[in-house]
C-alpha cells in the first residue's frame, strides 16, 4: 500500500484577502494526491515573519518532503503541469472574442428563423463589432494610450480616440437590428477604412512592432494582420449593409 503523499502550504487568508495563488495552489496539490497541510497566514505580520524566516518575498509557498517547492509558478513546473497564466503576445483574447461572436450570430439567426449564410457572417461581423467595442469601453484611457500610438487620426486629434469605440458599437448593434443602415454604415466604413490604412502603415511600411487596441488597451495581441482584419471586415460589412438594404 503507498503511502500518502503530503505537502505543507502557508498562504494569505484574512478577513479582507484570501490570496488566489494559495486557493489555486491548495487545489492543484489535491488533485495531484497530496493532502494538503494547510497554514493560514492570517495577517500581515504572521506574513512578514513568514517571509522572513523563510528568506523568501512572496506567499504561498509550498513544501514537500521537506523541501521547499516554491510559489504558484514552481508549483506548476515541479508537478509538470501546464499553467493558464498568458505571458507575452497572445492572439489568445482576440480567439475568443471571434468564436463566441459566431456562436451568438448563430443562436441569434436560429432564434429570428433567418439561417442563412448571409445572415449569420452579418450576425458574426455586428457581434465581433459589439463585443470589441466593450473590450474598448470598459477603460477607455488605457485604449487610448494603445490606439494613439498607431491609429492615424487619433494622433492628430486625440478624442477621436475615445470616440471610436462608441462608433463601433453603434454601428455594430444597428448592424445587428438590421436597423438605420444609413447610421450604422458610415460609421463602419469610415472608423473601418481609417483603422486599416493606420495598421497596414505601422506594420508593414514603418516595420513597428505594437501591440493591438482592438481587445483593449491592456491586451498583448500583437497588431498585425487580425487588427487589419477586423476593419476591413467592418468596411465589407458597410458595403455589403448598404447594397442589400439600402439600395
Amino acid at each position: 500500500m503507498h503511502a500518502q503523499k503530503t505537502a505543507v502550504l502557508y498562504r494569505m487568508v484574512t478577513p479582507d484577502h484570501i490570496c488566489p495563488f494559495g486557493v489555486k495552489s491548495k487545489h492543484l496539490l489535491e488533485k495531484h494526491g497530496y493532502e494538503v497541510e494547510d497554514h493560514h497566514l492570517k495577517d500581515r505580520e504572521q506574513t512578514d515573519a513568514f517571509q522572513k524566516e523563510h528568506q523568501v518575498k512572496t506567499t504561498p509557498q509550498t513544501f514537500i518532503d521537506g523541501n521547499r517547492v516554491g510559489g504558484l509558478d514552481e508549483l506548476h513546473d515541479y508537478l509538470e503541469e501546464p499553467s493558464m497564466k498568458q505571458e507575452g503576445t497572445t492572439y489568445q483574447p482576440v480567439i475568443a472574442i471571434f468564436a463566441t461572436s459566431f456562436l451568438m450570430a448563430l443562436a441569434i439567426a436560429y432564434t429570428a428563423n433567418s439561417f442563412s449564410v448571409a445572415r449569420v457572417i452579418e450576425l458574426f461581423v455586428a457581434t465581433s463589432m459589439a463585443v470589441l467595442a466593450v473590450m474598448k469601453l470598459r477603460d477607455l484611457f488605457s485604449f487610448t494610450n494603445q490606439f494613439v500610438t498607431y491609429d492615424l487620426l487619433a494622433r492628430r486629434y486625440v478624442p477621436y480616440g475615445y470616440f471610436y469605440p462608441f462608433a463601433e458599437a453603434t454601428a455594430g448593434i444597428l448592424m445587428v437590428a438590421g436597423a438605420l443602415i444609413w447610421v450604422a454604415a458610415p460609421l463602419a466604413f469610415f472608423i473601418g477604412t481609417v483603422g486599416a490604412i493606420s495598421v497596414f502603415k505601422a506594420v508593414y511600411i514603418d516595420k513597428r512592432e505594437l501591440k493591438c487596441a482592438c481587445v483593449g488597451g491592456d491586451s498583448n495581441v500583437p497588431l498585425g494582420a487580425i487588427s487589419l482584419t477586423e476593419n476591413l471586415m467592418m468596411v465589407g460589412m458597410a458595403i455589403w449593409m448598404v447594397f442589400s438594404r439600402l439600395l
